[in-house]
């Protein structure tokens, strides 16, 4: 991955073009509220009863009023207006206790719907994605999710039933003070309702925003070491501060809308508010209404005006919440790994000896990847192999080589079924790959990347990602056999070793073998190794190799080798050159009869 930014032209390679993307609805939304269904209807319970004992309270002051009027004992009206002023406020803090947990459960069920589908997605997918907008939509998207409970629609529940209670009591007190206040909401709905769809809009930009940052961030700080080795420090933080103000500036865009959202409702309670006094007074005045149905309806106003203005807080934070759940559906929509494998209709298995084999098999890489060895970006054409066939005999050991770029990683992506053949058969012991179970295929199979990842966390937690029931002692051996017993004796935590993050507290060559021992430790029956040594010193090649070869008898071994010096005494190997096959055989038949080969070999002085 690139470490510094081009002057000019798109921010990275891997960006996808820029679109509005899917805009999600309150539909879509059900299903998250679904799994807490119980939860939300005790909430909508403590709503209902809450409105009711808030409705109430203005009859009472009214009847309070008309008893000190009359010169009567307040008796049992003021305490059961205590009593519901009390009753109120403790149904208040329940109900948002149940809020606060249902919201943080509902962004819970977000993030882990998330993750799991992320996990679950195309290798494909991860060419064209990059990995801090990703991240940033497990992070800051499923947050704002929290809003919709919070601050949304389970109120809007308890506050619809206060509204329409209180434009019934208002209509029953005073219809012409009624009709005058209706006239100033409804000015108000429409002014929210128009800028309603806005603010999504905006949201959803704020958010991929955000997420160009997130990306910006992680690809500097994983690279750190490159950045400051070629002097970008300063042009990295420019970038980063670049996209920090794109996000600043997305989120003053949906500031801007908001702050015509948000005064509206106290406009309209105050424009309403003097429209009661005033024409309310004269009314009073007049002798239309008296004096207790005045302060009445007013308590009634406030009661109407504020789920209001808790309603247009909730479509301000509910569509900044769909915005955001756009986002977060884009990827829960996309196909899992294995959602077209039953489409697939495997060739015909054939009697065969060969643990895997290679028929005519033409490669293409979709469009949008990147970053792949064996992948020409600047090529008009994607695919990499072109008529590939060959056979690894099992229990034997293929070697392929051939130049950068010839398809060798390629091949075993395709055996690992990180990818499926654009034509061709890749079999497995004669049986179409593309009909195996997927997990079943890769527990059998071993797999060392070329630039193979060490996991943050301990050197136990690397060694036991493919085998979590081994024991102390076998990740001990294990460790052994690819001379890493230094790295647990130099820490006391042994095996509970920190590697810090991408493995950074262990060398290049630690790093390399303790992936290897990884592989090593599951001893299944396929060992796929791409360029594994290429990090090691003679001394510990030739210890890996020992190792290897403990592990080979009766497995086998596809290793890909630019040191041909590796895998001369190979039983197979396969020349490779710009996606096709030139040469198979063993070394002393290939320098013979391979001309790459031959000057592959002599360029490293063995022949």
């Amino acid at each position: 991955m690139s470490t510094t930014p081009a002057p000019s032209g798109p921010r990275s390679p891997f960006a996808r073009p820029k679109d509005d993307g899917p805009r999600a609805s309150l539909r879509q939304l059900l299903p998250y509220l679904g799994e807490h269904r119980g939860m939300i209807a005790w909430a909508i319970a403590l709503s209902i009863l809450g409105a009711g004992a808030s409705l109430a309270q203005p009859l009472l002051v009214s009847q309070v009023i008309e008893v000190v009027q009359a010169g009567e004992a307040l008796g049992l009206i003021v305490w059961a207006l205590v009593g519901l002023v009390v009753a109120s406020g403790v149904l208040s803090g329940i109900q948002h206790f149940l809020l606060q947990r249902t919201g943080t459960s509902v962004v819970l069920s977000a993030r882990r719907q998330l993750v799991r589908r992320m996990l679950r997605l195309p290798i494909s997918e991860f060419d064209t994605r990059r990995t801090g907008d990703l991240v940033s939509r497990v992070g800051s998207d499923t947050t704002l999710l929290y809003a919709v409970i919070t601050q949304g629609l389970v109120d809007a529940v308890g506050g619809a039933l206060v509204f329409v209670g209180a434009l019934i009591a208002m209509l029953l007190l005073d219809p012409v003070l009624l009709g005058l206040t209706v006239l100033v909401i409804a000015v108000a709905v429409v002014t929210v309702v128009t800028l309603s769809s806005r603010i999504r809009v905006a949201s959803r930009k704020q958010q991929e925003k955000v997420g160009d940052l997130a990306a910006s961030v992680e690809r500097s700080l994983s690279a750190v070491r490159t950045v400051r080795a070629a002097n970008a420090t300063d042009r990295e933080i420019d970038a980063i501060e670049e996209d920090a103000r794109g996000a600043w500036r997305a989120g003053l865009q949906v500031a801007k809308i908001s702050a015509l959202v948000v005064p509206v409702a106290g406009i309209a309670l105050q424009v309403a508010l003097l429209v009661v006094l005033g024409v309310g007074g004269f009314r009073v005045a007049s002798g239309a209404i008296t004096v207790a149905n005045l302060v009445a309806f007013i308590l009634f106003l406030f009661m109407m005006i504020m789920p209001l203005g808790s309603a247009f807080g909730a479509i301000n934070s509910v569509n900044q919440a769909l915005g955001a759940l756009g986002r977060i559906q884009e990827i829960v929509a996309l196909p899992s790994e294995t959602d077209g494998d039953a489409a697939i209709r495997p060739v015909a298995a054939i009697e065969s000896d060969d643990a895997v084999s290679f028929e005519d098999v033409v490669f293409t890489y979709p469009e949008g990847a990147a970053g792949h060895s064996d992948l020409d970006d600047d090529a008009p054409d994607r695919t990499v192999l072109h008529g590939v066939t060959f056979s690894a005999p099992a229990g034997k050991r293929t070697a392929l080589v051939g130049p950068s770029g010839a398809g060798k990683s390629t091949i075993l992506a395709l055996i690992e079924r990180f990818y499926d053949p654009t034509s061709g058969v890749v079999r497995f012991g004669g049986v179409d790959i593309r009909g195996l179970d997927r997990t079943e295929l890769r527990s059998r199979i071993g797999y060392v990347e070329q630039d193979a990842p060490v996991l943050a966390g301990s050197i136990r937690d690397n060694l036991l990602l493919a085998t979590p029931d081994a024991t102390d002692e076998q990740c001990i051996e294990v460790l052994r056999s690819v001379n890493l017993s230094e790295v647990l004796e130099r820490n006391p935590l042994g095996l509970d070793a920190p590697v810090g993050e991408d493995g950074i507290m262990l060398s290049g060559g630690e790093r390399q073998r303790l992936a290897i021992a990884r592989a090593l430790l599951a001893a299944p029956p396929i060992l796929l190794l791409d360029e594994s040594t290429s990090s090691l010193d003679g001394l510990n090649e030739q210890l890996l190799r020992e190792a290897i070869d403990a592990v080979a008898t009766d497995r086998t071994l596809i290793v890909i080798a630019h040191r041909l010096s590796t895998v001369v005494d190979s039983d197979q190997i396969v020349v490779l050159d710009h996606g096709r096959v030139v040469g198979t055989g063993t070394h002393s038949e290939l320098v013979e009869s391979t001309p790459l080969y031959r000057d592959l070999a002599k360029h490293q002085l063995l022949v």
